[in-house]
């Protein structure tokens, strides 16, 4: 091991206070050393706000004014508290708590549950879903499992918010929530839930909050116990706080004031959970003589990141808004960020796993790379694109799309339906196969149209959904495909996907990713409808989602990929327009005052490799119309023949089947289905045709360039009739 290997694994210990110091930029050093009273940092995406506050820490101990043990940092997640701690040794100051809110309240409950309460502390559950189902069936009340998961969030929010079961109702009301089940049910079952508890002595996470909280308020001697133990509190993440974690740290606190707080209210996207920026906005309202520093100077992101994400801040309202930190970058200058049109959304798809191909040829590791989206639902598409693409991938904070529970039972179903469908009444009036597993499906929850607000019942929907569009996209390709053709294709796909989650590309969900950062983010499905979701309405929720898409550009060091479809599907009405958040930030649109956008924010490319435009326009479009009676085709699977499916066909069957041998080699070889080679229809169009050179071959829907890169030699050759189906040297 080289030396400067082992310094960049081992850091050396900094020898003393002063070199704690070192290294530090202007503002950073300003947090560092104020050691006393309250502190406020607001800190801007990607500023060092981690390194700032654990030098504090670091050279407050070194420096003898703070003793190791009386400092209690928290922050919200296990990996944030681990990554403190970490940093914090490698200073010199080992021996400072860094904990999460619940794991620093649990500590405090279990030593004092004795003393102030007497006996043995209940078992602490961590997953309320079947207390909340055990209080439902006692109330009479039956809920589907997407109700369940709704009905737990809402129990949380209520416990965090500090709303008793009587005021449910009305609180609800108050905070625009959209609720699953009448206002009156949930109280009912949220009560019911709390009596659940009692009767089997068990209590759940917001109760560590909830317990501690009344012992701090109820024994004073245990209170100032804890204030004596912890006189210096520093915590991250301030803009994320509930009422009751803030009412926690009032208690700790006493009547001190030996605190600092970290945040920036322009990422505040958990509201629905409770978290509130208010606390972390009027911090220098309660405390008037705080230290507030700023720290803007982004080390993470490109000039080019930077002003994107500046832009979108620049357009907001609200409190937020008012406090927006305005980033400089400080990093060399970086690629613009591009904007990619396409017409629906698997090719959109298609065009993000095309790019990622080549980025990782070219040396860029999977693991720098990520696919952000707003629902878990849109993961479904991204996954087999990737697969098709032969890239490796890996789900954060999303289950498989074939691995969710929903999606498991609606393949029982169909899986069933086909085997016994002749004696099924739910399929006695369905007359082809997307109306048959519309049929099947609606037993399962789905319905025409989708169920109003968010939540796990809207994620449910969205999954079922993509099933139905999957078997409309299907019986297009496969005119005449049964029930069994479409759950053989179902377990392809499924198998399709179990790709490496070593070193894989990230698909993560917009709210998952915060707390993370790639060399290169693709930001998918940029349009109205989707950022801003649907269901936001009010002004404060259409700001959230502003501010989700800040996080999402925030993300990215180096490159940023934004892109939206104007379709769902192929063939479809190209009704979709990109999000409003990128008027007047994207090349050639307009910001709310009409005026056209400056330079400086990248080009638009059109879902074709290698175009782009400074000043784009909406894309014209020519009907695709059959090449023997010359009907106007809409239809995915005739637009993908190029003929009518009643206009006789002059398919050379020979040449067709050649060319199936063919793919149930390749696809052996590679150990992917046959249809990720090329699809039925597909080969349908290239036996057809018979192309003679690569420009004919490139031009048949479904080819694609990286197909045609990697298989238009060997179908050439068989179309010319120099390779047999079997051979070929490709491995």
């Amino acid at each position: 091991m080289t030396a400067a290997t082992r310094s960049t694994l081992f850091p050396q210990v900094p020898d003393s206070a002063d070199a704690v110091l070192e290294g530090l930029d202007p503002e950073q050093r300003e947090v560092a050393t104020a050691l006393h009273g309250p502190v406020c940092v607001l800190a801007g995406a990607g500023t060092g706000k981690t390194r700032a506050i654990t030098h504090r820490i670091a050279y407050g101990v070194r420096a003898g004014i703070l003793h190791p043990s009386s400092v209690l940092a928290v922050t919200f997640t296990n990996r944030a508290a681990g990554e403190m701690r970490g940093r914090l040794r490698q200073l010199g100051a080992a021996g400072v708590q860094a904990r999460t809110f619940h794991s620093a309240a649990l500590r405090q409950l279990q030593y004092f549950w004795p003393k102030a309460i007497g006996g043995s502390m209940p078992r602490l559950v961590d997953r309320k879903v079947q207390l909340v189902a055990d209080a439902a069936a006692a109330c009479r009340i039956r809920l589907d499992r997407g109700e369940l998961r709704d009905v737990t969030a809402e129990i949380e929010w209520s416990k965090v918010t500090q709303t008793v079961p009587a005021d449910y109702a009305p609180a609800a009301a108050k905070a625009g929530r959209e609720t699953p089940r009448a206002p009156a049910e949930i109280a009912q079952l949220y009560a019911a839930y709390e009596d659940v508890k009692r009767e089997r002595a068990v209590i759940d996470f917001e109760d560590v909050l909830l317990l501690t909280v009344a012992v701090l308020q109820d024994r004073h001697d245990i209170a100032d116990q804890v204030r004596a133990q912890y006189q210096h509190f520093v915590v991250d993440e301030y803009q994320d706080v509930s009422p009751l974690q803030q009412r926690l740290l009032d208690l700790w606190l006493g009547d001190r004031d030996s605190l600092c707080v970290v945040g920036d209210a322009s990422q505040t996207i958990y509201s629905f959970t409770g978290a509130t920026p208010d606390h972390l906005l009027d911090f220098r309202t309660r405390h008037p003589g705080a230290t507030v520093v700023k720290l803007v100077r982004d080390y993470r992101s490109t000039p080019q990141v930077v002003h994107l994400a500046n832009g979108l801040l620049a357009q907001a309202k609200g409190r937020a808004a008012d406090h927006r930190l305005e980033l400089v970058s400080q990093r060399a200058a970086g690629p613009e960020p591009v904007y990619s049109e396409y017409t629906d959304e698997p090719a959109e798809a298609e065009g993000a796993a095309r790019r990622i191909r080549e980025l990782i040829d070219s040396g860029v590791p999977a693991a720098e790379i990520a696919i952000l989206f707003r629902t878990n639902a849109q993961s479904e598409t991204y996954e087999q694109a990737l697969a098709d693409a032969a890239v490796p991938y890996q789900l954060r904070g999303a289950e498989r799309f074939f691995d969710r529970p929903e999606v498991r039972k609606a393949g029982i179903a169909l899986r069933g339906a086909a085997r016994f469908g002749g004696n099924d009444s739910l399929l006695d009036d369905a007359v082809d196969l997307p109306s048959q597993v519309r049929a099947v499906l609606s037993g399962e929850g789905w319905t025409t149209q989708p169920p109003a607000g968010s939540g796990a019942v809207r994620e449910r929907w969205e999954s079922l959904a993509a099933l139905v569009n999957l078997a409309q996209d299907f019986s297009a390709a496969q005119p005449g495909a049964t029930l069994a053709d479409l759950v053989a294709e179902l377990d392809e796909r499924a198998n399709a996907q179990h790709a490496p989650t070593v070193q894989g590309v990230t698909l993560a969900s917009l709210h998952s990713a915060k707390g993370l950062e790639w060399d290169v983010v693709f930001l998918v499905g940029v349009a109205e409808g989707m950022m801003p979701i649907t269901y936001a309405k009010t002004d404060e929720q259409i700001e959230e989602e502003r501010r989700l898409l800040y996080v999402g550009v925030t993300r990215a060091r180096e490159r940023l990929h934004v892109s939206w479809a104007l379709s769902r599907s192929p063939g479809g009405r190209p009704s979709r327009r990109p999000s409003r958040f990128l008027d007047g930030l994207r090349p050639g649109s307009t910001a709310a005052t009409g005026r056209t956008a400056a330079g400086g924010a990248g080009g638009i490319e059109r879902g074709i490799p290698g175009t782009r435009g400074s000043t784009p326009r909406r894309v014209q479009r020519t009907p695709a119309r059959c090449r023997v009676c010359g009907r106007t085709l809409t239809d995915a699977g005739e637009m993908k023949l190029m003929r009518c499916d009643g206009c006789p066909s002059d398919m050379n069957e020979g040449l067709y089947e050649r060319l199936r041998e063919w793919r149930a080699d390749q696809a052996r070889r590679s150990g992917q289905p046959a249809f990720c080679v090329f699809t039925d229809r597909t080969l349908m169009a290239i036996a057809e045709t018979a192309p003679d050179d690569e420009h004919e071959l490139a031009r048949i829907p479904g080819v694609g360039m990286r197909k045609l890169n990697r298989y238009g030699t060997d179908v050439l050759a068989i179309c010319a009739g120099q390779l047999a189906g079997g051979d070929t040297d490709q491995d």
